[in-house]
């Protein structure tokens, strides 16, 4: 039986960079980089065997990481006759967006398993419910509907509006709710507050309302950190390591970028039809609007760069990607990079991207990861990684309306002022450095705005706070793109960073003050 054709990620033995000490090894990674360039199988030598056929995907550079494809059967022989090279796996990695609240599987039950209480039988009349925009009687299609009889349990129904508006649940003519979840569209923008309501009897026939947004409402990221004026960051550059950025987006100028999903037709780095995460992130740092029309970012002055990891259509981001893209970033002069991202809880450190990190790390990059969204469980990768800065997700009080999502992310403890709280969706852990505002955040998206929450969300806040800071720093700005200036950069971040009163596995050094 052939063996399964697998693409891997080889790397130098020791970091990011051949060692150029190596001459053996600098000489075959320029070769690779020759085959990367002509897209067919090539055959390596075989110290003990017939020579190795392998097809080069992609280079970072002449003396940087590969991705390869070749037989799984091959992998001996080839660590075997080639031991200039670490052969790595590609692992994927997806937005650190707060979850989507969501019916649990039936698959127990239908087996014959005993229901959880509060969950309705199959047979139980369906009732119709419809959503509208606001105090208006306009319909909004696209709506996820998610409907807990028991939210314990995940038990209930859900569903997914039509154009009417209209939903069917199987819950029965009248049925008490303990919450319902109503999220609008994120792309294009619906410039809708996701709704939850709780408690309550929902019965054939009920209208939902759907809060329309006010861009001049202060939301938790506009409590902490009010944005003034248009220069705020300017001199400093940071790149969006994401989805993309919507290009057209009023609000928000990109001043260039690169598309680095390898194998993508696409050459744009701007946002695809799809997604609309990666400018959600970037409105967060360096949206440029004016409310009521528009929003303003934490450092608006920044210079923005996106980096688009995320193909068309797709929530799944290699890690050859990402770190492609980190790469472009140390190349392209940015003092930041933003990581709104992470692997699946528990996924351990992946090699290849810690390598990465630790190389802007040592090109005076700081490098800025979501922490996760898995309910107060360990930080993810690449947050954990030793030379990133973790972010946990901080909300607040009175920062969202009544009957909105994000009420139902407080959760104890609270910090020395108690409208302060840690979200319930944010993964904590020693890792932790700084904590952001995260929950029920305001932002641009493709063709308008729309509110998210997660560490997502909590990075980009950090990232613009310490844009801020760094642009009153332009000495350290200014130091030779090294290890040093990383150093300093760190150290100017610590001295403007507050404790809220949450033990540092919530907030680590607390959050980088306005």
């Amino acid at each position: 039986m052939a063996s399964k054709t697998t693409r891997y990620i080889v790397a130098p033995v020791q970091g990011f960079y051949a060692s150029a000490g190596n001459a053996n090894e600098m000489k075959w990674f320029a070769n690779l980089h020759e085959f990367s360039l002509k897209p067919a199988m090539h055959a390596l030598a075989s110290a003990s065997g017939p020579d190795i056929p392998v097809k080069v995907i992609d280079s970072i550079g002449e003396n940087k990481p590969k991705l390869i494809e070749c037989s799984s059967d091959d992998l001996p022989a080839l660590r075997a006759s080639h031991p200039y090279m670490r052969i790595l796996p590609v692992v994927y990695y997806h937005p650190a967006t707060r979850p989507r609240q969501h019916i649990a599987e039936a698959a127990a039950m239908a087996a014959g398993a005993a229901a959880p209480a509060g969950a309705v039988p199959a047979a139980a009349p369906a009732i119709t419910i419809q959503v509208v925009h606001g105090k208006t009687t306009t319909p909004v299609a696209g709506v996820q509907v998610v409907a807990f009889t028991n939210f314990a349990a995940k038990a209930g129904a859900q569903g997914v509006t039509d154009a009417q508006g209209r939903v069917t649940l199987q819950l029965g003519g009248a049925t008490r709710i303990q919450r319902l979840y109503t999220y609008a569209p994120t792309n294009p923008g619906t410039g809708l507050w996701p709704g939850l309501q709780q408690n309550i009897n929902l019965k054939n026939g009920d209208v939902i309302h759907l809060l329309p947004i006010d861009l001049s409402y202060e939301d938790c990221v506009r409590h902490f950190y009010k944005a003034h004026f248009l220069t705020q960051g300017k001199g400093v550059t940071v790149g969006v390591v994401d989805s993309g950025v919507a290009l057209n987006h009023p609000d928000l100028h990109v001043s260039g970028g690169r598309n680095c999903v390898t194998g993508e037709n696409a050459q744009d780095f701007g946002d695809n039809a799809t997604e609309g995460h990666g400018t959600h992130v970037a409105g967060i740092i360096a949206a440029r609007g004016t409310p009521p029309r528009g929003i303003r970012g934490v450092a608006p002055g920044v210079t923005l760069r996106s980096y688009r990891v995320f193909p068309q259509g797709q929530n799944g981001a290699s890690n050859y990607d990402i770190a492609k893209a980190v790469d472009a970033g140390i190349t392209d002069g940015c003092s930041i990079l933003n990581l709104s991202l992470g692997g699946p809880q528990g996924g351990g450190a992946d090699p290849h991207l810690a390598d990465a990190i630790t190389a802007a790390h040592n090109a005076g990059v700081l490098v800025f990861a979501a922490n996760g969204n898995d309910g107060r469980q360990p930080v993810t990768f690449p947050a954990s990684a030793t030379f990133s800065q973790a972010i946990s997700a901080l909300g607040r009080e009175r920062t969202f309306p009544p009957d909105t999502e994000p009420a139902g992310d407080a959760e104890a403890p609270f910090g020395t002022d108690k409208e302060n709280f840690i979200a319930e969706f944010s993964d904590i852990g020693p890792q932790t450095d700084f904590t952001g505002p995260g929950v029920g955040v305001i932002s641009t998206l493709p063709g308008g705005y729309g509110v998210m929450s997660g560490t997502s969300m909590a990075t980009p806040a950090e990232v613009g706070a310490a844009a801020r800071l760094l642009a009153t720093q332009p000495h350290i700005l200014a130091m030779a793109p090294d290890g040093n200036r990383t150093a300093a950069m760190l150290a100017a971040l610590a001295a403007k960073t507050k404790t809220l009163g949450f033990a540092p596995d919530y907030e680590g050094k607390g959050m980088i003050e306005p």
